[in-house]
């Protein structure tokens, strides 16, 4: 997500912060080298152009040209005009009577993941959600949402079967309602391959009869600045309240995300990467900006571990680790844990300076599966007693994984400096004061980087890059670079 946007941006921003002095020359040649990444990233020409105009006019400041480090003040500036295009403050989502959420957009955007998603996200909040299936022309869309409703144990509204007018299951839909008592309902729509007269037509009859409180686009960040022509369209025929940009983290551009808020005045409310129900979060622009910027988002990853950490089980952690015990069970809990919080290349876009390692070999979400398979194919007795692994042992393992001995040594030897570090006495007292803090993050394993030391936070393999300031802590004393 963001990637080639951030790299160029970076390269823009690296000349200017090691210039002592800033003229007009540098400033417009840096505003112009910024612009370029910022339209081969798909955004918007007339959101390039205010945005460039700006954080130029900031920049020309006499205070600015005369500052003792004027490259940091415009990279704040870039910041500052990054968060107020993505819309200023976190916007929530407003669950207002009728409670009534409509979920629109075209084929193929993930309207119906996307409900479901926001059905788990309701439920997390103590909410009660309802999904209702008025998608009646692609195929298995009704059961797809059944299906997933399920999963979430959250009760599905299905129609009548043959039937075909959405205007009519609408009005079914909330008799439907009424019988259960209330709750948050998700009306899941139709789309089309593309926006037409007819689709228009129908959501305006459906959304008369809904009445809903949020009317939410769901968009394909992928598509680029054709999700920003269709948030257009659907905002000036339907009105729509706010948008749901969903496969983040299959676009390197994300263009779009910045242009949609400001060609809609609609704000970004949730954001999706992946197709687990989990893999929905709430918008923050702030953060965004930051992650952009390559400053990652540590609050972000911070409230993302701390949903998934099992207290019980990071206390018996922490104990194994006061006794010095450390082994390849404790291990594949970390990997498994990790697993959980998503798609390794997200987090380490939350980590400042972690997106420096994109393409050296330090992110690389097979070489975590290669990691737990050798580890799977170790004997009880092993993955307990790491020491009792010889020559031949290891031949076992590499066999039994499908990967080369070369793989499983390296893994031992990462193992052996990772039980050290986690061990040691020093970093025992920061992970215990993190999780008394209620937001430290037990040590990530190594097995997902060059096959150095593992970093202050317990792997990634290698040190942590420098990203022009102190590591920030995590929760009451996570991590910090080495």
């Amino acid at each position: 997500m963001f990637s080639l946007l951030t790299e160029k941006l970076e390269d823009a921003f690296k000349k200017i912060r090691g210039l002592g002095k800033i003229t007009e020359s540098n400033i417009g040649d840096a505003m112009r080298e910024i612009r370029l990444a910022l339209l081969e990233a798909d955004v918007d020409l007339k959101v390039t152009k205010d945005l460039i105009e700006a954080v130029k006019t900031k920049s020309m400041g006499e205070e600015v040209l005369r500052s003792v480090q004027p490259g940091q003040q415009i990279v704040k500036f870039f910041h500052d005009e990054l968060v107020r295009v993505l819309g200023g403050g976190q916007s929530e989502l407003d669950l207002g009577p009728p409670q009534r959420i409509l979920v629109v957009g075209l084929n193929g955007a993930g309207k119906t993941t996307t409900s479901a998603k926001l059905a788990n996200w309701l439920k997390k909040q103590g909410k009660r959600p309802l999904l209702i299936a008025l998608d009646l022309y692609r195929p298995a869309a009704v059961k797809q949402l059944q299906v997933l409703g399920e999963s979430l144990g959250v009760p599905v509204f299905a129609p009548a079967a043959g039937e075909t007018d959405p205007v009519k299951c609408a009005r079914h839909s909330l008799e439907w309602l009424q019988q259960q008592g209330g709750g948050v309902a998700i009306f899941d729509t139709a789309g089309r391959q593309e926006v037409d007269d007819a689709l228009l037509d129908e959501l305006k009859r459906v959304r008369e009869v809904v009445q809903p409180r949020e009317t939410l686009l769901v968009a394909d960040a992928a598509t680029g600045q054709q999700a920003v022509s269709v948030a257009s369209k659907f905002n000036e025929t339907i009105g729509i309240t706010g948008l749901i940009m969903t496969k983040l983290d299959g676009d390197a551009r994300g263009g779009a995300l910045l242009s949609m808020r400001q060609v809609t005045n609609c704000p970004v409310k949730f954001t999706g990467s992946g197709e687990k129900v989990e893999a929905l979060e709430v918008f923050h622009p702030d953060r965004m900006a930051q992650r952009i910027l390559g400053m990652g988002d540590v609050v972000g990853l911070v409230e993302k571990a701390a949903e998934e950490i099992d207290e019980k089980e990071a206390m018996r952690m922490a104990k194994r680790l006061q006794e010095a015990k450390f082994d390849f069970n404790d291990f594949l809990a970390q990997l498994k844990f990790m697993k959980r919080l998503g798609p390794l290349e997200g987090l380490m876009g939350m980590i400042p300076g972690m997106s420096k390692l994109k393409g050296m070999g330090g992110v690389d979400e097979s070489r975590m599966k290669h990691t737990e398979a050798i580890v799977l194919s170790m004997t009880k007795k092993e993955r307990s007693t790491p020491s009792i692994i010889n020559g031949s042992r290891r031949k076992r393992i590499a066999d039994g994984s499908g990967r080369p001995v070369v793989e499983v040594n390296q893994l031992l030897k990462q193992f052996d400096m990772m039980k050290n570090m986690m061990t040691n006495k020093g970093m025992m007292q920061a992970m215990m004061g993190g999780m008394k803090g209620g937001g430290g993050m037990p040590g990530m394993p190594p097995g997902m980087g060059g096959g150095g030391m593992p970093g202050g936070m317990g792997g990634f393999g290698g040190r942590l890059p420098k990203s022009g300031g102190k590591f920030p802590r995590l929760g009451g004393g996570g991590g910090r670079r080495r």
